[in-house]
């Protein structure tokens, strides 16, 4: 026992003394973290055997269009607790706190676990829901606020800025696993912190799975296995990179290199076989991973999205004709917003559905609003491209093939990711071929269900979502759920009826 008091008070000095916690315990908490719960302590409900659920998640991020993606925190934190209260855990039993920074996170969890474990109240059982708050650029967060990042640190680091992120970053930890010392369970969401295990992870999709997703669905639409390299299909990527932050520091590359090594992973075999071309040139058959700077732009605003497209046709200056082009990967929502735009002034027409067709865009809309079931046919792409004869009679006075020209003008597919509720028309019309976004309700239900047991003192093996994967080393117990892909034909089933979108929401 007095080991045990003396390891735990070793332990709460080194706390204190990284933030000053015990000159004003009281005084800690920061004007823009939030708490809420009907009891004003942790300790008051410590009669209630379902135990406490704390959350500490981040504020949501500020992102660069007035469109914001479906995954943010403001709406999965109120569905897990919810979720929480339908499994019968009193909502006095209920923390939420959000912070908009890692330091004042850090400071926030610390504040809570000293309270905690010096309480004089009757301690009760106790699950921290914790989703670490990671720094992203302006690009990165039009994904939506999910996304799966490692978040590290460098002790020795020189600069600053850095010094202060790993301290902000240790005190997490140290708070953290002071917690499990003491009993408490923590579930980490999306986010893994360097060299910390939690009692379980809630896996969200990564960048190069987002990368994945995008080009497994355009080479599914376009059928890229069956294509012939006499008629390759014409592909474009546009991935969008901040190469500095606002102090002008160079940003780290590790996400847009891990989205494009996703998307290559799917479309450079067919680059290679030369199913696939790019119409710009800028990827190849002996393309690699390593060429992703190739794709990558500054995408901060729309008109840079829409000269970068009309560059890459050759079409910035001379719009007289067009240039083929099967398919684009915006990489997210919205930067597909800019495509659609820049596509419709350079006259493409048609839409999505129009290649491959299984369906009518008027069928799809009927299907949405319930009027009827979809009916499949299909329809097979030619296995050579089409020659231009400059003496056949559709040819016009300087030479060009008319008809030609309106096969070249056909409407690409366009993916995205991020599921923004202002990007559903062009969904529903066939601008947009597909977005995507986390399982949000199906994760907050597991997470729930994770804590509910954590608090029962039972293991959470068993559930059909929890899987083990390995987090800093270890064999952890982790929550996963698949994205959910979303093109017109499953909008309605995916987004409407589970309550994601209206049908206001998708132009209905």
């Amino acid at each position: 026992m007095t080991l045990h008091c003396t390891a735990m008070a070793k332990r709460l000095i080194a706390l204190a003394a990284s933030a000053g916690l015990l000159l004003a315990m009281g005084a800690c908490s920061r004007s823009d973290d939030v708490s809420s719960a009907a009891s004003s302590s942790a300790s008051a409900s410590s009669t209630t055997k379902d135990g406490n659920v704390v959350i500490f998640a981040p504020s949501d991020g500020i992102t660069i269009s007035q469109q914001t993606p479906l995954s943010k925190w403001e709406k999965l934190v109120p569905e897990i607790v919810s979720s929480l209260k339908s499994k019968g855990v009193d909502s006095r039993n209920i923390t939420v706190r959000t912070a908009s920074s890692l330091d004042r996170q850090s400071q926030s969890v610390q504040d809570y676990v000293v309270n905690h474990v010096t309480g004089a109240a009757k301690k009760t059982k106790t699950t921290l829901v914790v989703a670490p708050v990671a720094n992203t650029t302006e690009s990165d967060r039009q994904y939506g606020d999910y996304v799966s990042r490692a978040i590290t640190w460098n002790d020795d680091s020189s600069d600053e800025d850095e010094q202060a992120y790993a301290q902000s970053a240790e005190r997490l930890v140290s708070a953290l696993r002071l917690a499990q010392d003491e009993g408490m369970k923590v579930v980490l969401i999306s986010n893994s912190l360097q060299e910390y295990v939690p009692d379980a992870f809630v896996k969200m999709s990564d960048a190069e799975q987002i990368g994945m997703l995008q080009a497994q669905k355009l080479a599914s639409k376009l059928a890229l296995d069956k294509t012939s390299s006499d008629n390759p299909k014409h592909i474009e990527v546009l991935l969008p990179y901040d190469t500095t932050d606002e102090s002008g520091q160079d940003i780290d590359a590790t996400f847009a290199q891990s989205v494009f090594k996703g998307i290559w992973k799917v479309l450079g075999p067919y680059f290679k076989d030369g199913k696939a071309v790019s119409p710009s040139g800028k990827l190849t058959a002996s393309s690699t991973d390593d060429d992703w700077r190739k794709v990558a732009f500054e995408a901060t605003k729309s008109e840079q999205i829409r000269q970068v497209l009309a560059e890459r046709l050759g079409m910035d200056k001379d719009r007289s004709s067009h240039t083929r082009i099967d398919g684009v990967i915006a990489c997210n929502d919205f930067v597909a917003d800019a495509v659609i735009a820049e596509l419709s002034d350079l006259a493409y027409t048609g839409s999505a559905a129009d290649i491959n067709p299984s369906i009518t865009i008027s069928g799809i809309m009927d299907n949405i609003a319930g009027k009827h079931d979809l009916k499949k046919k299909a329809v097979p792409d030619p296995i050579k491209a089409p020659e231009s004869d400059d003496d056949d009679e559709s040819a016009d006075d300087s030479g060009k093939d008319e008809s030609i020209d309106k096969q070249n003008a056909q409407w690409p597919i366009v993916t995205g990711y991020g599921a923004y509720a202002g990007s559903m028309p062009s969904i529903v019309n066939g601008q947009q071929w597909m977005t995507a976004l986390e399982n949000r309700k199906a994760f907050a239900q597991d997470i729930a269900k994770v804590c509910v047991r954590f608090n029962a003192s039972q293991k959470i093996d068993g559930l059909s979502f929890v899987k083990n994967t390995t987090v800093s080393g270890q064999k952890t117990p982790t929550v996963q759920e698949d994205a959910l892909a979303v093109s017109a034909y499953n909008l309605k089933k995916t987004l409407i009826e589970p309550g994601y979108i209206s049908l206001a929401d998708a132009g209905m």
